[in-house]
């Protein structure tokens, strides 16, 4: 399962070597919902090789801002806690494993 990140505990969930994938999100978002069973997928496929996981924009749009996120979905992808990668609005489930597979 996706992991949820918050203004508490994003800093500590991105320490890591391993790529971090982030959904920012909202419930209200048709294409947050098309792209969410996606980042649930990959939260499974890459447990132990990636930490996945999703950011409601309504409720932390702190973290949203600090990303300069102003459409979604986006998905951010983290690298030692520098964003190495991003796309914006619905992408197959195959375009952010590529992502996370090129920073392994």
């Amino acid at each position: 399962m996706a992991l949820e990140f918050t203004e508490a505990n994003f800093d500590e969930l991105i320490k890591t070597d391993k790529p971090v994938l982030v959904d920012f999100w909202a419930e209200w978002c048709g294409p947050c919902r098309m792209v969410g069973p996606h980042v649930e997928a990959l939260a499974k496929e890459y447990e132990g090789k990636a930490v996945v996981g999703k950011v409601n924009v309504d409720q932390h749009g702190n973290l949203a801002a600090k990303f300069g996120v102003r459409n979604i979905p986006t998905l951010i992808v983290l690298k030692n806690g520098e964003v190495v990668d991003k796309v914006v609005g619905a992408v197959p489930k195959d375009t952010l494993a590529e992502k996370l597979d090129a920073n392994m």
